[in-house]
């Protein structure tokens, strides 16, 4: 073990090659000597391993950067591997016989596995390397079950990992895994669930919807949130009120995932708590199904494909369907995607067979409402034409010729004000208003209203006058040196290559070609 300590440099691949491999070597055979033998690991080896273990693996995990080109993408760049992977692998492999052994002493390893090594244990979930992360996911769990002492330490532990994830970073690469092992710890919660456990649902499972980066790690944090519901469905009401809260409202992949986890939420909760979502709930589905996006628009219309749901719809038909009708017929009429009409005609089919005079109500109550916006938009329209008409008339003011100059042109209503939906086939045209002209004949009639402004004469337009933006001067010596300035991918771009470029590019060929 002692033996296994010595660490050796991978970033030069041909030094130490034949102490690479006796390291190597040796930490398969006491690998080996564990897993076959009993009654070896005396109290003597407990600090030994632990620090052997420390020495190999515990390290400073630099930052991801691109070295050219666009900062990290941890959605789109490839995982930089961890070079001493040979060694790693087989102690992470040592360290987990070690804590599965038969013969492991849980009080005499809590001597040396304590809160410092868990800290720095955590340190390493933000590795690029996904097969250290899975070993070290694997490590963390058998932890957490032997050593009952650590085991609120390390949920808080986790909980800053993700605090300082939500609130400052927005980068963690292990956020994924941690989440694997919070859902494995949350299906074990005994009931009632402890307050401790709802403030971990509501403060960090919650917020960690809101995130950018949140499609590397939604499948487990749904998982999660799941759990939590299946434990106590008295939480489902709180905890689609809060998701609500934070939907997205530009992210469409991110809309098709929190339709995804809602409906998951939704096959665990029982009616009454149904109930108590449902009309915030379909108020959004609604909007989902008339976005254009159109796996928004179906990801939510496959809701009426679950049986669940739909005995869920049909207990509470008369509260939905007056608020999800108006929308369904809607997009029938208008939508651009045949798949996407499909799955609207299926979900009026079964609104329909479950309750059809409410259909039929809904319907005529939609009809209605359609022949209503009609009426006040013609009557919109005929109050602008009377408008129109009542300054024409208005001769004592403005002669009559200059009335027709300045409004000649218009069109009622005007282009600024909004005008209520009308029928999907029907279209409305507006035409824009000459500015120009109206200026210069409120110029000429601005004498006849007040004729003691006749003694201040205009000034002759001899030149086109313009305004400035600002009023700050212009610093000569501040424009020269931005006017100079030279960018840096300019300079790179026609830099000529030096001797270092040369050798670079050479070595690049090289490996190319290994």
């Amino acid at each position: 073990i002692r033996q296994c300590m010595v660490l050796f440099d991978f970033s030069d691949a041909a030094s130490e090659l034949r102490e690479k491999e006796i390291k190597r070597q040796t930490l398969q055979e006491i690998l080996e000597y564990v897993s076959r033998n009993r009654g070896v690991l005396a109290d003597a080896v407990y600090p030994e391993v632990v620090q052997m273990f420390s020495v190999n693996l515990f390290r400073t995990i630099p930052p991801q950067v691109n070295p050219v080109g666009d900062a990290f993408d941890p959605e789109e760049d490839e995982p930089v591997l961890e070079l001493a992977w040979p060694h790693l692998q087989i102690v992470y492999e040592f360290f987990l016989r070690f804590l599965e052994s038969p013969d492991f002493n849980v009080n005499c390893a809590k001597r040396h596995i304590d809160q410092r090594f868990i800290l720095q244990l955590l340190d390493l979930f933000d590795s690029e390397d996904p097969r250290e992360r899975d070993f070290l996911k694997t490590t963390l769990h058998r932890i957490y079950g032997k050593f009952l002492n650590l085991r609120a330490f390390i949920r808080r532990s986790i909980n800053n990992i993700f605090f300082q994830f939500i609130y400052e970073t927005e980068h963690h690469n292990g956020v994924s895994e941690l989440l694997e092992i919070l859902g494995s710890i949350i299906n074990g919660f005994a009931l009632p669930l402890k307050e401790e456990h709802k403030l971990f649902l509501m403060r960090v499972l919650i917020p960690l919807h809101k995130v950018k980066p949140l499609v590397l790690y939604h499948p487990q944090l749904s998982y999660c949130v799941v759990q939590f519901l299946e434990k106590d469905p008295t939480l489902a009401h709180e905890v689609m009120t809060r998701l609500l809260r934070y939907w997205p409202k530009v992210n469409s992949p991110k809309e098709v995932m929190f339709l995804n986890e809602f409906e998951e939420i939704l096959d665990v909760i029982d009616s009454y708590e149904f109930q108590q979502i449902m009309v915030p709930l379909f108020i959004k589905l609604g909007q989902c199904i008339a976005s254009p996006h159109f796996q928004v628009a179906e990801r939510a219309l496959y809701y009426w494909n679950n049986e669940y749901l739909v005995s869920l719809m049909a207990q509470n038909i008369n509260i939905i369907m007056p608020i999800i009708f108006p929308t369904l017929y809607r997009t029938s009429k208008t939508h651009w995607n045949k798949t996407i009409l499909g799955l609207v005609y299926n979900a009026l089919k079964l609104c329909m067979d479950i309750d059809p005079p409410l259909f039929d109500e809904c319907a005529n109550h939609y009809k209605q409402q359609r022949q209503l916006e009609r009426k006040r938009q013609k009557e919109r329209e005929d109050n602008w034409k009377a408008l129109k008409q009542k300054v024409d008339m208005n001769h004592h003011v403005m002669p009559f010729e200059n009335s027709q100059a300045v409004l000649g042109d218009y069109s009622f209503p005007p282009k600024h004000v909004e005008c209520e939906i009308e029928d999907e086939d029907d279209a409305m045209t507006e035409e824009e208003t000459d500015a120009d002209d109206s200026d210069n004949i409120a110029e000429e009639n601005t004498d006849q209203i007040h004729p003691d402004m006749q003694q201040f004469e205009p000034a002759p337009q001899q030149f086109q006058q313009f305004r400035r933006k600002s009023i700050i001067p212009v610093d000569e010596t501040v424009f020269n040196e931005l006017s100079r300035h030279v960018s840096l991918d300019e300079v790179l771009n026609h830099a000529p290559s030096t001797s270092a470029d040369v050798d670079m590019q050479s070595m690049d060929g090289s490996s190319t070609g290994q």
